[in-house]
């Protein structure tokens, strides 16, 4: 039985799928890899070249899909790392150029003799009929060299049994080069080779723009790259330099003062960490040995500092982000496979409705070489590019614009959904504030100023671990003075408060007010308390007794009201829903703006889910902890701060890469942005293949409108898509 659950067991898997020309071939291998036994779903990206399927372990092995993929023309491999993918379509780029160069020098001489025929400006009927040879001999090397690619694109998807828009620009060109070779060999010169020329130089200029925005979209994932440095590793029993990919989980390897953590490790000694880049904390934080560090975080000690690696090039926390990010690329939105659907069916349409012309026009009365035509322009017109490229194109330019905001999105399908997000649910600590305690207020008794308190506080703190200490630690400051005094003993109850002894003598208590009192130290009563009943307070004594009282309380994120401001001016209904207690949730709530009714303290993480499913849907959810994970599953779409916990990331479909909550107001105006677009190239390149169809049908249309028609759509399509990756930052959110 266990091992029958096994074999049944559904997994998922991304590989890279090379040789994709168009969205058809992305179209033909989905639809051959489908009818595979123990497939459940497949999803091809054209625009990443990634393949994301799942089923049964033993059906989506590379041993068992390659040789499947093989067959169509394909290549498949493991995902192939990001420069890896940068060096592929720069290789596309110049295989395009290249191609291109060679279709426009001579496609050049091709439309120049056409032009002389149309134009009536040669002298006689001979003279125009060598001319129209000449113009069949210019189009051979465009033909022939430049348009391969289009015909093994359409050998290949009519392997699949999905013709595509290939296998229609192929009949394209090789019926206008047929329909002009048999009109020459009738003494005509009213030749087509200028359309075979021009459909394939305006596709091969479609395809190189193209290229260049998937390009620019793939850099939104260089944002997680870190440099390729050699690093100090102990090996051979001395210290030496190697390439850090070439690096093993268990290596120690040394960090110098200010140097950039290139593997995730483990710390063998004390130190100051820059963790900005990960955690969103403007300030570092102390780390002890045997404490966990990331790559990104920057070591800020004085000296080396030594760590032993856990995870090497690969498998990083940066590496495992940046593998989620292209694993959901992969999968498609409503949008997405509305557009595969409608391009399905387009193609087989157009290759019928071009079969049924030829006869139509022939039974109405049209001669050989009018029906040819007709049924030529029926071809061109159909070709269904610009639908194929309606969603991806957006969708990969949204992420990009996405990324260079700072928010790494995770599922860009969840563009669509986040495009009509009403309601915004926010978690407290960690989303709306910082996660880290300051001194709000403090009070000391009668003749202690607050350098004193500070001068004392300083040392009385000196080396602990706790949030709170550190905060105050904080506060105190870290300047040395001549009347600085060492810590030399301490007793610490953990959680509770320390009992130290200075080098001259003094000795001090800090701890919480029921720890003191326990010691038989008289507290005062503060006539602050009820104001300050949400703070956290920490009480210092020393030998005359009690010395001072200390609120603390977590602080909100610097753009918090900034940001909830804009969401509540923006109709979304924003609510704040924490697990902490009701005095600190209602005093942050009044700090960002948010009303009494919209802050709800003390609820359970099921709590949470359930008060979350009762706002208006669709919801976002944005929440840091292990207490979040629920409520970022139940909502529509869940979002990670940049401190978020390796739980809370997992179940988010994006995270932020900066501190605050502005990703979150960025984010959502980019999928507003994103969404227009995608209805916008898909409602045109619909339209236009239905009308132009129509058109064709019904009317005359000769074949060099058509291709001028058809590749205009195309570039259409992929410049309102640049448009948005190539879209200024928005300061405001």
């Amino acid at each position: 039985m266990p091992v029958s659950d096994a074999l049944n067991k559904e997994e998922e898997q991304l590989y890279t799928l090379h040789g994709m020309w168009c969205t058809s071939c992305a179209l033909a291998v989905e639809g051959s890899l489908k009818r595979l036994e123990g497939v459940r779903e497949v999803s091809v990206h054209y625009p990443s070249a990634t393949l994301c399927i799942s089923g049964t372990p033993v059906a989506i092995q590379l041993p068992t899909l390659a040789p499947k993929v093989k067959r169509l023309g394909y290549r498949l491999t493991e995902l192939e790392p990001v420069a890896d993918a940068h060096g592929r379509l720069e290789e596309e780029s110049r295989y395009l150029t290249l191609r291109l160069m060679v279709g426009s020098l001579f496609g050049m001489w091709t439309m120049l003799a056409s032009l002389l025929i149309y134009a009536g400006a040669l002298p006689s009927e001979r003279i125009e009929l060598v001319v129209a040879w000449v113009s069949g001999a210019f189009s051979l090397p465009v033909v022939l060299f430049a348009g391969v690619p289009f015909y093994r694109a359409g050998w290949r998807t009519l392997l699949a049994k999905r013709p595509g828009m290939d296998g229609l620009v192929s009949l394209g060109v090789i019926g206008a080069v047929v329909v002009s070779v048999w009109l020459l060999g009738r003494g005509s010169a009213e030749v087509y080779f200028d359309t075979a020329v021009m459909l394939i130089v305006l596709l091969l200029v479609g395809r190189l723009v193209e290229t260049l925005c998937r390009h620019r979209g793939l850099k939104a994932l260089d944002a997680l790259a870190l440099p390729n440095d050699d690093i100090t590793v102990w090996q051979n029993e001395h210290w030496g330099s190697v390439p850090v990919d070439e690096v093993t989980k268990g290596t120690r390897v040394e960090l110098e003062p200010g140097e950039l953590i290139a593997l995730d490790g483990i710390l063998e000694a004390p130190g100051w960490i820059d963790t900005a880049s990960l955690t969103g904390e403007s300030l570092p934080r102390y780390f002890n040995a045997g404490q966990k560090v990331y790559a990104g975080c920057r070591y800020l000690g004085t000296t080396p500092m030594v760590m032993q690696v856990s995870a090497g090039v690969g498998k990083r926390r940066l590496d495992r982000l940046c593998d989620e990010m292209r694993r959901y690329q992969a999968k498609k939105g409503e949008l997405q496979k509305l557009a595969d659907r409608f391009a399905a069916w387009l193609s087989p349409l157009a290759l019928v409705l071009a079969m049924l012309t030829l006869p139509t026009a022939l039974l109405l009365g049209l001669g050989w070489e009018d029906a040819f035509v007709r049924a030529l322009s029926v071809l061109v017109v159909a070709c269904p590019c610009a639908v194929g490229l309606a969603v991806p194109l957006a969708s990969l330019a949204g992420s990009g614009q996405a990324m260079q905001q700072g928010v790494a999105l995770r599922d860009p399908a969840a563009l669509e959904t986040l495009a009509h997000i009403r309601s915004v649910a926010l978690d407290k600590t960690g989303t709306l504030t910082t996660g880290s305690h300051s001194v709000l207020h403090w009070q000391a008794r009668e003749g202690i100023d607050k350098h004193t308190l500070q001068r004392k506080l300083r040392a009385a703190v000196a080396g602990s671990e706790h949030p709170l200490a550190q905060a105050l630690a904080c506060w105190s400051g870290s300047q040395h003075d001549r009347h600085h005094e060492q810590c030399v003993d301490v007793n610490e109850a953990p959680g509770e408060g320390r009992h130290v002894r200075l080098s001259n003598g003094e000795w001090l208590m800090v701890g919480s007010a029921d720890w003191l009192s326990r010691h038989q130290i008289a507290l005062p009563d503060h006539e602050e308390d009820t104001a300050l009943a949400f703070a956290t307070q920490v009480m210092v004594a020393d030998g005359a007794g009690w010395l001072a009282t200390l609120y603390l309380t977590d602080q909100p994120v610097e753009d918090a009201e900034k940001s909830v401001k804009h969401l509540l001016d923006a109709g979304y209904v924003v609510a704040m829903i924490s697990g902490d207690r009701e005095g600190v949730v209602s005093w942050l709530g009044e700090r960002v703006g948010l009303g009494r009714e919209a802050c709800y303290a003390q609820r359970s993480p099921e709590a949470k889910a359930r008060l979350l499913q009762g706002l208006p849907s669709p919801t976002l959810y944005v929440g840091d902890g292990l207490n979040d994970t629920l409520s970022l599953a139940a909502a529509d779409v869940g979002i990670a701060p940049l401190n978020a916990s390796e739980a809370a990331r997992e179940g988010a479909s994006a995270q932020l890469m900066t501190p605050g909550m502005g990703g979150v107001v960025k984010l959502l105006s980019i999928a507003k942005r994103t969404r227009r677009i995608m209805v916008q190239n898909l409602f045109f390149s619909a339209l236009y293949n239905t009308l132009a169809l129509g058109l064709v049908v019904l009317m005359a249309i000769p074949p060099l409108v058509a291709v001028l028609a058809m590749a205009a759509s195309s570039l259409t399509v992929t410049l309102n898509a640049a448009r948005l990756a190539w879209a200024e930052s928005d300061e405001n959110g």
